[in-house]
């Protein structure tokens, strides 16, 4: 096995191996040199090569999203780490614990022109867990250090400096995975190399100073007071945000579901399923807010008592109505963070869901309560409706979409991608096998295919990628790597342009509309497969739709794309007039 003759590199692919890290996604480049053949020569990491770094860093990130571990990706210096600050602001807030890795130039070589340096150290400091700053070896490329460093090594030997160097660096990486493993948030390890960059060793004579990471502490918390409220309340609202599957155990699900004061309001992105929660939050709100005694309606939802967990919120809707209409107390459980996003946060309890409401249903009692029935048959009426609906629309957006989620396979893992489409699946029941995610940690359309890409690696199931015209095509250098498993799907719902903004207050349909909001266009994902060597499809009829997704997910030789082909300008006044027809 080789290593790398940097001391500093010996340690970083150590202090990974210690810690159980072994995927790595490694952009490549020449300054990370050193990085790349440490990790590659080592049989534990398992490593793979993503040319685009955009895409490489979200690649990693859905890895890092389904095994619920840190992935490291690494890159050369200069912009390089720059086009890694999607994913990594992704990562810090839907708290996934992304390791970046940087490697830098020698301080003294930053700031005089020289070719691919910019100022790395801190450049993600508002979006990252913990940026560690590593200090440049002085027994590696010792005579450059004397010719432009002399100050470094003058007071002591050369062996003593370099202990210092060490000690200092493991401290940094110590401190930076505990980070990511405790709070499973994004952490950065820049990382100056002097030349040579590529010389190796046969053996390692680095012994780095690792402290492996200890169990999280288990909160102690009297939530008695908290009892008594929840005990007394007649409306009680659960919110769930984006959340990881099987998060809460089978039985507390039932108390909630069961419990006639008590509405269990989730998304698509909640992985949570059951008859009695209500899974299509805008169809509860939309309609009281065209309703003419919409206060009256507002304050009969309005809860005493809101409970979130999870990631963030799809529906607009619900935080317009918890800004406006305040429950008396809220309480977010669990997470190193608590977002205030009604404005009227309370407590935050960082404790296991299971725990929180293990206290809650502690006496088994329950109040007497009208809130359940009187929404339940709330959701019951737009259910019949929406099936009257569909019935009766033409060939659309929102058509297909129903389509599609009835047609996805028992136990896939679905990724969705941001705007248009994860919006119209929060509309739908899906599957409860179904393993559902989303890049809602800043919600922008960049990096889902990427992220899919790389969660497929780690599931069990098949993926699929359920995602928008503007988004695939924002992102198709996802498709520019060799680990695209087979039986990887992806639908692209194709409406020549953002139609999701059709729908948004003040729209105009004008040229400047459709140029600088819209975006128009006519491209097709045809030739993108064709280089990709995937196999390609498409439809664009409501019959041609369902014979395609007939046999769209049967065992094939290679990974499949269908494109769907929908009409651009009636599908928002179709999911408009929805809202309409259930109220």
């Amino acid at each position: 096995m080789k290593y790398s003759s940097i001391p500093t590199v010996q340690a970083i692919v150590k202090h990974c191996q210690a810690h159980d890290i072994g995927n790595i996604v490694i952009s490549p480049g020449s300054r990370n040199a050193p990085l790349t053949i440490a990790f590659t020569e080592n049989p534990f990491f398992s490593c793979y090569s993503i040319v685009d770094e955009r895409c490489a860093a979200f690649f990693a990130l859905g890895m890092a999203q389904q095994l619920h571990k840190p992935v490291v990706v690494i890159c050369t210096s200069g912009s390089a780490l720059l086009n890694y600050y999607p994913a990594v602001a992704e990562a810090y807030y839907s708290e996934i614990p992304l390791v970046v890795i940087s490697a830098d130039r020698p301080c003294y070589k930053i700031g005089i022109g020289d070719g691919q340096t910019i100022k790395q150290q801190n450049v993600y400091e508002q979006q990252i867990g913990y940026s560690a700053n590593l200090r440049q070896d002085v027994s590696h490329a010792t005579e450059k250090v004397l010719q432009y460093r002399p100050e470094w090594i003058t007071a002591d030997t050369v062996e003593e400096v370099q202990r210092q160097v060490q000690s200092h660096n493991d401290r940094e990486l110590n401190k930076a995975l505990r980070l990511a493993f405790n709070s499973q948030l994004p952490v950065h390890i820049n990382v100056p190399l002097e030349e040579p960059l590529y010389n190796t060793l046969s053996e390692s004579k680095i012994e780095p100073q690792i402290e492996l990471i200890s169990a999280k502490k288990e909160y102690k918390l009297d939530l008695e007071p908290q009892r008594d409220i929840w005990n007394k309340a007649k409306r009680k609202m659960i919110l769930v945000g984006v959340s990881a599957p099987n998060r809460v155990e089978e039985q507390f699900l039932k108390n909630l579901a069961n419990d006639p004061s008590v509405l269990v309001f989730t998304e698509t992105t909640s992985n949570l399923n059951h008859p009695n929660f209500f899974n299509s939050i805008d169809s509860i709100i939309a309609p009281i807010e065209m309703h003419e005694n919409r206060q009256e309606q507002f304050e009969a939802l309005q809860p005493e008592i809101l409970v979130t967990f999870g990631g963030l919120i799809v529906s607009k809707k619900i935080k317009a109505f918890l800004r406006n209409y305040t429950p008396k107390h809220h309480w977010h459980i669990g997470g190193e963070r608590a977002n205030d996003t009604f404005f009227c946060l309370e407590l935050h309890f960082k404790l296991p869901v299971d725990r929180f409401f293990d206290e809650m249903y502690y006496t088994n009692s329950s109040v007497e309560s009208s809130y359940f029935n009187k929404w339940n048959q709330v959701k019951k009426n737009y259910l019949l409706k929406r099936t009257t609906y569909l019935q009766q629309i033409p060939f659309s957006d929102f058509s297909v979409f129903d389509k599609i989620l009835k047609g996805i396979p028992q136990g896939y893992l679905v990724q969705l991608a941001n705007s248009s489409t994860v919006r119209y699946a929060q509309l739908f029941e899906m599957d409860r096998t179904l393993k559902v995610f989303c890049n809602r940690g800043t919600s922008g359309i960049d990096g889902s295919s990427s992220t899919a890409i790389g969660a497929s690696l780690i599931s069990e199931k098949p993926t699929l990628l359920l995602t928008g015209d503007l988004s695939f095509f924002y992102d198709s250098n996802a498709l520019w790597n060799n680990y695209m498993r087979k039986d990887f799907r992806i639908i692209v719902v194709n409406n020549s342009g953002g139609g999701i903004f059709r729908i948004l207050p003040g729209k105009e349909d004008s040229e400047n509309f459709k140029t600088f909001f819209e975006t128009r266009h006519s491209l097709t994902a045809e030739q993108l497969c064709l280089m990709h060597n995937m196999e390609y499809k498409s439809a664009n009829s409501a019959e041609s739709v369902q014979n395609e997704l007939n046999s769209f997910y049967n065992i094939s030789s290679r990974p499949t794309l269908l494109e769907i082909f929908t009409p651009t300008i009636m599908n928002d006044k179709i999911l408009t007039d929805y809202f309409r027809f259930i109220s």
